[in-house]
């Protein structure tokens, strides 16, 4: 059963001022005088960066492949979207997750602007996630739009939660890949997607 994640509506978000407020009793938790020169306007700039980092809630993801183009002349070979920057962050302790996606379609008939692509991983990255969950919402999505017929993401990212908490890992990074369609069943197809990303023009593991 696919999971279903629920939006909070505008009407059932807690304000600006409780979200400042939050910010606040933070600050106060960690030791510190939110009264103090330097932390005054603290709790609005992390409201404000909060709607930056967070902004992929308000944001339809499939409406963003809506439009797409007929007019290909036959093409029918892979479409390569390499070295995406991912900004996300983690749901279990909201720090930052960082890296790229290689995004890759088999058209069928239609094709989407490439800056659309884009759009999408960063819709969905723009919330909190778990990189595997984040990789097949992207991929998912770009199948049950296009209708293509195969779809491949790969996403290559550093966790903070990683490496500045925890086991404290540094340069550590982590893998994710979710196949559908041709990519998954035509081992041919997926290795010609892995040799593409993998090539050194790609700049895969140079985060």
């Amino acid at each position: 059963m696919t999971q279903v994640t629920k939006i909070i509506s505008s009407k059932e978000k807690p304000s600006r001022q409780q979200a400042e407020a939050a910010v606040r009793t933070l600050i106060e938790w960690a030791g510190e005088n939110p009264d103090r020169e330097g932390l005054l306007d603290t709790p609005k700039r992390v409201v404000k960066s909060f709607e930056e980092f967070f902004g992929g809630y308000q944001l339809d993801p499939k409406e963003m492949l809506a439009r797409t183009f007929e007019e290909t002349e036959g093409y029918d070979e892979m479409i390569i979207l390499r070295d995406v920057r991912i900004e996300s962050h983690c749901e279990h302790h909201m720090l930052p997750i960082i890296g790229k996606a290689h995004i890759a379609y088999l058209p069928n008939n239609r094709v989407v602007g490439i800056s659309k692509l884009a759009r999408v991983a960063d819709a969905y990255a723009k919330r909190m996630q778990i990189q595997e969950k984040l990789t097949s919402q992207i991929a998912t999505t770009i199948n049950d739009v296009l209708q293509p017929k195969g779809v491949a993401v790969v996403i290559e990212a550093t966790h903070q939660c990683m490496s500045t908490r925890g086991v404290h890992k540094y340069g550590v990074t982590m893998q994710t890949s979710h196949m559908l369609g041709l990519f998954r069943e035509d081992k041919r197809t997926r290795q010609e997607f892995i040799d593409l990303i993998t090539s050194p023009s790609s700049g895969v593991g140079n985060i």
